[in-house]
């Protein structure tokens, strides 16, 4: 399967944002005519206040945003796995954070809302609080494509790896995880954890994300990492975004993943530790002084 990442500088600007999308998904169609098109997470808007977030998101199949890549895949007959996009949740004063995915005619193949909420304080003391305005997902969405099984996640869920245990049980071949990591945190943990999720499940890992700063709500700016990667089964980055906006090219063979598989089968290997009767604390003896 032929890949490209967009890696955007998205903004509290509905229309710049889809400008930015849909000029860079042109390029990479351009350059290549990939089978898969990979958008980060916040595409259609980043930053600003709770407010102006809430009053962004669309409901959807409505929406800009939404019409905008369903058409963009039409028209190029391309899939597109839409980073996430705001959803509006009627009846409820939260929106989900949500990925779509379009195949080639533009038709919906499913959505995948955000599972982990982003609560953190940074160690330079800034707090993130996704939740305040965002209501967590519960369903995992799995979907094939070019021969592929594929799963969703989103930024933060990067670092439950019971949510990728869960995918592996799917038999996923590739897990695709847009994102809009912080800086601070993009810089120790980003590599580190994108490709132990590759190489503990033993998949292409895809991590599109967000790169520069952004208008956050009491108006201070805030970075985003960048840093795009895809990781193979072996945990080797085969393909890294530099730094700005732009499109990253990437080819998945399904032979390197059955390559890795049969050198380690894990699969044939993992246990399932509820079964093992428990757990035994053993006790720490004293240290009598001499």
């Amino acid at each position: 399967m032929k890949l490209a990442m967009i890696q955007m500088n998205s903004q509290p600007d509905r229309a710049h944002n889809l400008r930015q999308a849909t000029d860079l998904m042109k390029q990479a169609v351009d350059a290549s005519q990939p089978d898969l098109i990979v958008l980060p997470e916040h595409f259609d808007w980043s930053g600003g206040t709770a407010q102006q977030k809430l009053l962004a998101a669309d409901n959807l199949p409505d929406g800009e945003a939404y019409r905008a890549i369903a058409d963009f895949a039409a028209k190029h007959r391309t899939w597109v796995h839409a980073g996430s996009m705001l959803e509006r949740i009627d009846g409820d004063d939260k929106i989900y954070n949500t990925t779509v995915v379009f195949d080639a005619c533009g038709a919906e193949v499913g959505r995948y809302r955000k599972i982990h909420l982003f609560d953190i304080t940074t160690p330079s003391g800034r707090s993130y609080g996704e939740s305040e305005t965002v209501k967590a997902g519960s369903r995992l969405l799995v979907y094939e494509h070019c021969g592929l099984r594929i799963g969703c996640a989103i930024c933060y869920d990067l670092r439950f790896s019971n949510l990728f245990w869960e995918l592996a049980r799917r038999r996923v071949d590739v897990v695709i995880l847009p994102a809009a990591f912080t800086m601070e945190t993009g810089q120790d943990h980003w590599d580190v954890l994108c490709r132990s999720r590759a190489i503990e499940f033993q998949a292409y890992f895809v991590a599109c994300g967000q790169w520069g700063s952004y208008p956050s709500a009491d108006g201070a700016p805030r970075s985003c990492f960048g840093n795009s990667l895809v990781c193979d089964p072996w945990g080797k980055v085969i393909a890294r975004a530099s730094d700005g906006v732009g499109f990253t090219l990437a080819n998945l063979q399904t032979a390197e993943i059955e390559r890795v598989r049969k050198l380690i089968p894990m699969a044939s290997h993992r246990q399932v530790l509820s079964n093992c009767g428990g757990c035994h604390l053993a006790e720490t003896p004293s240290l009598s002084p001499p």
